[in-house]
């Protein structure tokens, strides 16, 4: 009995023993070492396996070696080895790779800076009447463009003679914006591709749907979508564009409203707005603002669909001649409106599940496509 009591006792100790070693071994960290860890939260992943206090601690610890790696360890070895480069790799793709968005002064400041002088040869600023035209034009036409704005207006009509360059960086960055802007993509896309279809491009080059507006016709696009004030518009725009009944090509579209700017602009329609602002280029891209809204409005309200374009277009061309004013003071209402979180003129638009048809299978009259007893003005060539 005194044996096994004294064994007792014996092994009681040595478990005291052990759990007071066991409790010093994982003792609660002091503030210093807390301070130590708090520390090493805020180093990134990929920088922890160079820091010098770890790998002392992995050399030292025990004075433990490793002898002959496992497979297991030498991949995960590999893995780690390569977080660096992972995170260098993904950063660079999505920053560096990518064509920023341009705004619409940058855009128009490299025309500002370009040779323009062999574009500019092919401008007619002002429509030619003669007879009794000319007079009726001068007794009860709108005023003359004052003499200062007429650079800035010639220097519209001449953006409007230049062609799409895919390799000119700046094009590229002016269509790669509206693409995104529009689909809402972050990435890149093909200056060509079946892509530019799905916006309203007739084709996968936009370059060939530029006839009679040049490059002034992207540049209105980069406005749309680029000023904050526009944006939600040119939203409600493309989405009534891709509706499963009242479908149409939505940059098709805006490229003939660009040149029933330009047609006003020569016709001197736009002359008095633009002397009382002393300004032309503002002028003209709210003029193309408040152009797309009328149509759109219309287009909406009164079921038009893609067969209506070329009279839908055509009433529209006399209307913006004739009351410019009127279609600006609609686009000031509507921009109001909407900074005030109130309902649009195109109203709320129902999802439908049917994707919109290609653009290849519709068939689309534009005011250049009007016969020449239906379309009275003078365009560009």
């Amino acid at each position: 009995m005194n044996e096994k009591s004294c064994s007792f006792q014996t092994e009681e100790e040595l478990r005291d023993v052990q759990v007071d070693s066991v409790s010093a071994a994982y003792s609660p960290p002091s503030d210093k070492d807390s301070s130590a860890l708090l520390a090493f939260r805020g180093i990134p992943i990929s920088e922890l396996k160079s820091h010098s206090t770890l790998q002392a601690l992995t050399t030292e610890a025990n004075g433990w070696a490793p002898g002959v790696m496992s497979t297991e360890v030498l991949r995960a070895q590999e893995e780690w080895e390569a977080v660096d480069s992972i995170q260098l790799e993904t950063g660079s793709q999505t920053s560096s790779n990518q064509a920023q968005l341009i705004s619409f002064s940058e855009a128009l400041k490299h025309f500002q800076t370009v040779d323009l002088s062999s574009f500019k040869k092919r401008i007619q600023p002002t429509i030619r009447r003669t007879g009794l035209a000319a007079l009726r034009h001068c007794l009860f036409g709108p005023p003359k463009l004052h003499q200062g704005l007429r650079e800035e207006r010639d220097l519209v009509l001449t953006i409007a003679q230049c062609d799409l360059d895919s390799q000119d960086p700046v094009h590229g960055r002016v269509l790669q914006t509206i693409y995104k802007k529009l689909t809402g993509s972050r990435f890149d896309c093909a200056l060509h591709g079946d892509h530019w279809e799905d916006l309203g491009f007739q084709g996968a080059n936009p370059a060939t749907d530029l006839r009679g507006a040049g490059f002034l016709a992207l540049l209105h696009l980069l406005y749309l979508v680029m000023d904050s004030k526009t944006l939600l518009m040119a939203q409600e725009i493309f989405r009534l564009s891709r509706h499963h009944i009242q479908q149409f090509p939505f940059c098709l579209m805006s490229v003939n409203i660009t040149r029933i700017v330009i047609q006003a602009l020569r016709e001197e329609c736009l002359s008095r707005e633009c002397n009382r602002q002393q300004k032309v280029i503002p002028v003209v891209n709210s003029f193309y603002a408040a152009t797309f809204l009328h149509l759109a409005h219309v287009w909406k309200m009164q079921q038009k669909t893609i067969s209506d374009s070329g009279f839908v277009l055509k009433d529209l061309e006399v209307l913006a001649k004739k009351s410019p004013r009127q279609l600006l003071k609609t686009l000031e209402i509507y921009l109001a409106r909407v900074s005030k979180g109130q309902c649009s003129f195109l109203g709320a638009q129902k999802h439908y599940g049917v994707q919109a048809p290609n653009c290849k299978e519709l068939t689309f009259t534009g005011v250049c496509d009007l016969p020449p007893c239906v379309s009275e003005g003078t365009w560009l060539n």
